[in-house]
C-alpha cells in the first residue's frame, strides 16, 4: 500500500508574500474610506492615492526607487487635498492609515535594501509633510491645528525613526545569523569530505604497502632465481629476469602512487600495519578503559593465514565498531565474535546500547568500513538488531570473491565474556 503523499509546505519567502499582500489590502480597505470621509477627499482621488500608498509597500521588494518615488509624491498631496473644515477633527498632515504605511515601508525597505533606502521615504515623507504645512495656511490659521499638526508631525517621526532602527537591527541579525550558518554548513562539508578524503587514503595506503611488499617478494625471488635454481636453463632464466624487470618496474609504480596519496602533513608509517592476532590486544585495552568487552574467535587458524589486506581490514573494522561504541554508548556491554573458515572471515560487533545511542555519529566511520569490506569483494552493515541493540556486520572473502552481506536483522549473537 502506498503512502499518500504529503503536500509541500510553502516556503518562508511564500509566507512572507502573502501575509505583505494581506497587510497591504486590509490597509488600502482602511484608508480610502477614512480619507474620504474624515479628510473630506474625493472618493476617486482617494481610491487613487489610496492605491500608490500602498501599493508601494509590495512593490518596494523588487524596484525600491519606484516605490519610494510612488509614496513620497503620493503622501506629499494627501494632505494637501484635505478639507479645512474636517481638519480640526482629525489627524493631520499625518492620518493613521498614512503613518502605518509610513512605518511599514520603512520598515520593509531597511530590511531588505539596508538603511540607506529604508531612510529615504522616512525622511522625504516627513519634509513632504511639512511643505503641506506651508502651502496649507487656511489649516494651520485654524485655532488649534497648529498645535495638533505639530504633535502629529512629532509622533510620525519617532515612530519612524524607532521603526528604522528596529528594522535595521532585525536585519542585522537575520543577515548574521545566514552567514553563520552559511560557514557551518560550510564547515560541516569540509570535515565530511576531510574525513572521507583521509579514510581513503588510509585504506588506499595499507592495501597498496600490502601489494608493494608482494611486489618486492616477486622481484628479489625472479631475480635470484637463476642462482637459487642452477638446473633452469637460459629461457627460463631469461622469463624470470623479464619476471624481475616487471616487478621492479611496477613497484616504482606503487612508489610513486604512494608517494600521492601520503601528503605532506602525513607521517610515513614505519610500523608493521595491525592484524587479527592484534585484536586482543586491542580489545584489552578498551577493557582497562572501563568497557565491558566480549571477545570470541572461532577458525583462528584459517584467519591467520588470510591475505594481509583482509587482516589489516578486520582490525580497522573491529577498531572502529569499538570506538563508535565508547564514544556513543560508554558503560554498555560489547561483544565482538569473529569466525572464518576456508572461504570467508565474518565478523559481529554487538553493543547493547539502543540503537538511537549509536545513531548520532556523522558517518564518516561507517563509511569508511563499509568501503574497506567493498575493496575487498566483501560487505558491511551496521544498524539495530531485532532486541534494538547495535550490530554491526561485516563478511570478507578469503579465497576470492564476493561473499554473501550480512543482515543485521540476523539472531543477536551469543556473549562471551
Amino acid at each position: 500500500m502506498t503512502r499518500p503523499r504529503r503536500a509541500a509546505r510553502p516556503s518562508r519567502r511564500t509566507i512572507a508574500l502573502i501575509g505583505l499582500w494581506t497587510v497591504t489590502v486590509s490597509l488600502y480597505s482602511v484608508f480610502v474610506p477614512v480619507h474620504a470621509a474624515l479628510y473630506g477627499t474625493p472618493p476617486a482621488l482617494a481610491f487613487l492615492l489610496g492605491a500608490a500608498v500602498c501599493g508601494a509597500l509590495p512593490l518596494s521588494l523588487s524596484r525600491p526607487r519606484t516605490a519610494i518615488a510612488l509614496f513620497c509624491a503620493a503622501i506629499f498631496v494627501v494632505p494637501l487635498v484635505t478639507d479645512a473644515a474636517l481638519a480640526s477633527t482629525a489627524p493631520w498632515p499625518w492620518s493613521v492609515p498614512s503613518t502605518l504605511a509610513l512605518v511599514g515601508i520603512t520598515g520593509l525597505v531597511t530590511s531588505v535594501h539596508g538603511a540607506r533606502w529604508g531612510a529615504l521615504p522616512l525622511g522625504v515623507g516627513l519634509a513632504a509633510s511639512l511643505t503641506a504645512a506651508v502651502l496649507r495656511p487656511d489649516i494651520i490659521d485654524i485655532p488649534g491645528v497648529g498645535a495638533t499638526a505639530t504633535a502629529d508631525l512629532i509622533v510620525t517621526a519617532s515612530v519612524g525613526v524607532v521603526t528604522l532602527l528596529l528594522a535595521l537591527l532585525i536585519a542585522s541579525r537575520l543577515r548574521i545569523g545566514a552567514e553563520l550558518t552559511r560557514e557551518r554548513e560550510h564547515s560541516a562539508l569540509e570535515e565530511s569530505r576531510r574525513a572521507l578524503v583521509e579514510e581513503r587514503t588510509r585504506i588506499a595506503r595499507e592495501l597498496h604497502d600490502v601489494i608493494a611488499h608482494s611486489m618486492s617478494v616477486i622481484q628479489v625471488q625472479a631475480s635470484t632465481a637463476r642462482y637459487r635454481l642452477p638446473s633452469i636453463d637460459a629461457a627460463a632464466a631469461a622469463e624470470f629476469d623479464d619476471i624481475a624487470a616487471t616487478a621492479r618496474t611496477s613497484l616504482s609504480e606503487m612508489r610513486r602512487m604512494l608517494g600521492v596519496l601520503r601528503t605532506e602533513d602525513q607521517a610515513v608509517e614505519l610500523a608493521p600495519q595491525n592484524g587479527i592476532d592484534d585484536i586482543p590486544a586491542l580489545v584489552d585495552t578498551i577493557r582497562r578503559a572501563g568497557v565491558d568487552v566480549g571477545l570470541s574467535l572461532v577458525g583462528m587458524d584459517a584467519a591467520a593465514s588470510a591475505p594481509t589486506a583482509v587482516q589489516i581490514a578486520t582490525y580497522r573494522i573491529v577498531q572502529e565498531s569499538l570506538s563508535n561504541a565508547v564514544r556513543h554508548a560508554s558503560g554498555n556491554a560489547v561483544t565482538v565474535e569473529l569466525q572464518a573458515n576456508a572461504t570467508a572471515l565474518r565478523l559481529r560487533v554487538r553493543n547493547s546500547a539502543p540503537a538511537e545511542a549509536q545513531d548520532r555519529g556523522t558517518g564518516h566511520g561507517l563509511r569508511g568500513m563499509r568501503e574497506r569490506a567493498e575493496v575487498l569483494g566483501g560487505s558491511l552493515s551496521a544498524g539495530p538488531a531485532p532486541d534494538g541493540a547495535w550490530l554491526v556486520e561485516a563478511a570478507l572473502p578469503l579465497a576470492g570473491g564476493r561473499d554473501d552481506p550480512p543482515s543485521p536483522a540476523s539472531a543477536p549473537p551469543k556473549e562471551n565474556p
